[in-house]
């Protein structure tokens, strides 16, 4: 075995190992040359053992940049890789001396110039709401197959929401009681039938001939808050809506689990439908006949946050109004939103090539006035009731902007508009799918009309536009918590996005989803 003593690491000297910062430079060159880590040592210091590699060859210096480049390129030749765009990166490229007088003239960056960048000229070809994709190479308006089913469908009053259909039985929660008073216990194989009000399981103790008492209804009424505040009901709606119920339920004399069963439902679906029954029916299409006979206009002001569908739904109640033989004028208030006039004008544009003039003695079914941005909203709907009163059309639809109920300047803008024209309809349009924030909203919208109106006796909202219903399954608590807290209809409920998708609402319909 090789000692210590044997091995060259013991033949070392001290002198060997200290850095002399006075060597030569070409010598401390040829030492980085070699392996990283190691020290160079010279024969005198170090014999040569007997089975030790030979010795590298050793470079005189440093190499500058082209000798580093000749090198690469020799070996790319070896391994034959001549390719002319990997040998002209790496030639030495000569230097050039500089020219004392700068002749050179340096290249500056030219700036990008873009198609259709937005400038005067290019606003003919960026108009989409004109012809531009609107019209087929004969000249006709371009309409879908889709559309053209449409005609026809819509006339008279609108069809209500359909009731989905059960297929359980209404003493489901029942079943395991007899006539006699025994209960039926079912096999441990089968798998017992979900009951669509889960929360009335709780009931199965309440059984015998005796008077719920508050002790009874407090459990089941706060699984029945947490239940309606899941299909989205407002928290503070959900709470005024149980005790409601649990007043009516205290002191009821019940017999069999069944008639608990069944009280309990019958009063729940009371109290529903009692809410989403209008105090009052609003009945457009008679009211534009009245309208008529006036010689005057109706006037419908539609109103909301940002986002909710307004101008949308707007151009649905025009063509269900265009389907019964009326005439409408849309007003177009929202002078804020970027491209809300254009919207519009393809609405009119599309409405008018469903109904031709040619198939209403010439006469355009729906037409749009528009002064442009930035005006006076309250001014531009004046106008066009009075445009629409002189030329006789029907119906006057007023479109306004978007805003937020907390937004004063928008408000006081709307409390302008309506307080001017005093419309016979403003509708609210508001989306299915909040929970908590509709309170918030009308609340804050019927606040915001009557503080900032100097009229005796203000206008509020008179009914709702509820927008998006199709998007949110059995989730129906926003229609609980709007009427509930205005005390107003919904008039209209919409559920798609084409011209057809306008509803009536159906109570049955949102109960039976709101209990499922």
């Amino acid at each position: 075995m090789k000692t210590f003593d044997d091995s060259q690491k013991s033949k070392k000297t001290v002198a060997s190992m200290i850095e002399n910062k006075k060597e030569d430079p070409a010598k401390k060159g040829a030492k980085k040359g070699g392996q990283k880590g190691t020290k160079e040592v010279t024969a005198e210091e170090v014999p040569a053992a007997k089975d030790s590699p030979p010795e590298r060859e050793a470079t005189t210096g440093p190499l500058d940049k082209d000798a580093i480049k000749q090198k690469v390129l020799a070996a790319r030749k070896k391994k034959g890789d001549t390719s002319p765009s990997s040998s002209s990166q790496l030639q030495p490229s000569p230097k050039s001396p500089k020219s004392p007088s700068g002749g050179g003239t340096k290249k500056t960056k030219e700036n990008r110039q873009w198609a259709l960048g937005g400038k005067p000229q290019d606003a003919a070809t960026l108009d989409m709401s004109k012809t531009a994709g609107m019209k087929n190479d004969d000249g006709t308006m371009l309409v879908t197959d889709e559309d053209r089913d449409m005609l026809g469908t819509m006339k008279g009053d609108l069809r209500a929401m359909d009731v989905e259909s059960s297929s359980e039985e209404e003493d489901e929660d029942a079943e395991g009681v007899e006539d006699d008073g025994f209960q039926v216990v079912p096999h441990p194989t089968e798998s017992p039938k979900k009951s669509r009000f889960g929360f009335l399981t709780s009931l199965r103790s309440l059984v015998g001939s005796r008077s719920l008492t508050q002790e009874d209804i407090d459990p089941i009424m706060e699984k029945m808050k947490d239940h309606l505040i899941a299909k989205n009901v407002a928290s503070d709606i959900a709470v005024k809506v149980c005790e409601s119920l649990a007043g009516k339920l205290e002191g009821k004399v019940l017999g069999t689990f069944q008639s608990v069963s069944a009280t309990v439902k019958t009063a729940m679906q009371d109290s529903m439908v009692q809410i989403l029954t209008p105090k009052r029916r609003v009945d457009i299409l008679r009211d534009v006949m009245e309208a008529q006979k006036q010689k005057r206009p109706f006037v419908i002001t539609f109103c909301g946050v940002n986002g909710v569908g307004k101008s949308t739904n707007l151009a649905k109640i025009t063509f269900w109004l265009i389907e019964n033989g009326f005439s409408v004028l849309v007003a177009a208030c929202d002078t804020f939103r970027s491209g809300a006039v254009e919207q519009l004008r393809t609405h009119c544009r599309k409405l008018n090539a469903l109904h031709p003039p040619e198939d209403h003695g010439g006469r355009p079914m729906v037409q749009l006035y528009e002064k442009g941005y930035g005006k006076d909203p309250a001014g531009i709907a004046m106008e066009a009731i009075n445009h629409a009163r002189d030329t006789h059309i029907d119906v006057v639809m007023v479109d306004t902007a978007g805003r937020m109920q907390d937004n004063e300047p928008l408000m006081r803008a709307l409390t302008k508009l309506i307080a001017i024209n005093q419309p016979d309809l403003v509708l609210f349009v508001g989306e299915a799918l909040v929970g908590n924030e509709a309170v918030d909203q009308l609340v804050k919208f019927n606040r915001a009309l009557a503080d900032f109106s100097q009229m005796e006796n203000p206008r509020l909202i008179d009914g709702i536009l509820l927008t998006k219903f199709d998007t949110i399954d059995d989730k129906v608590g926003a229609a609980i918590s709007m009427t509930y807290i205005t005390g107003q209809p919904i008039v209209f409920v919409g559920t798609g996005q084409s011209y057809g998708d306008l509803k009536n609402l159906n109570a049955k319909a949102v109960v039976t989803a709101l209990l499922k």
